[in-house]
């Protein structure tokens, strides 16, 4: 009965996301934790399954791990990643949320991450085309965060727009000074012309 709901869910938020978000108003932990662990196993497989083609493919497997532990370590490193992030931009987002005027509670703000993330979740492991799932997902997000915290939708697009970039931002900064840091401390030093 629980798989029979968590593929009703799925469809009602793939096919009519807004009356699904509607709908999912009255859902507690108990509907929603495990949705977040059904969509999260489903995710760390099918990234682990392609990690193994990928791995043979390329012939980037280490010589010191099993051919077999890969995939192992690629899913529960999906699985617990997942988990820790989504917590983790669950708080973020709804500082947003909150400095926009969404007052129906960390939960709700939450609850629109968790549901919104369902395209992403079955279908962003897909090599090429994957990304796309992911975009759609922070759509539905964005209609999670305006039906749930009942927010007007340009509050609930800035809430979302600023819990992204910023992040974002700074990643690609921090990237930036590792490659500097790493390519100004690998450079060659090179003897002056005049030098005798």
């Amino acid at each position: 009965m629980m798989i029979d709901a968590i593929l009703s869910k799925v469809k009602g938020f793939i096919v009519s996301p807004v009356e699904s978000f509607q709908a999912a108003r009255p859902d507690g932990t108990d509907a929603v934790v495990p949705y977040l662990i059904t969509l999260l196993l489903v995710h760390a497989a099918m990234t682990a399954i392609i990690s193994l083609v990928g791995i043979s493919v390329m012939g980037m497997l280490s010589p010191m791990m099993p051919r077999f532990a890969m995939p192992v370590v690629i899913f529960f490193g999906v699985l617990i990643g997942g988990a820790i992030v989504t917590i983790l931009f669950s708080l973020w987002l709804h500082l947003w949320v909150y400095l926009l005027g969404g007052r129906k509670g960390l939960f709700e703000t939450a609850k629109a991450v968790i549901y919104g993330m369902t395209p992403g979740m079955l279908l962003g492991w897909i090599p090429f085309v994957g990304f796309l799932f992911c975009l759609w997902s922070v759509v539905l997000q964005i209609i999670g965060i305006r039906e749930l915290q009942e927010m007007g939708s340009g509050k609930a697009l800035v809430a979302m727009i600023i819990g992204v970039m910023v992040p974002l931002i700074v990643l690609v900064l921090l990237a930036m000074y590792f490659f500097i840091s790493t390519v100004s401390m690998s450079a060659v030093p090179v003897a002056p012309y005049n030098a005798i």
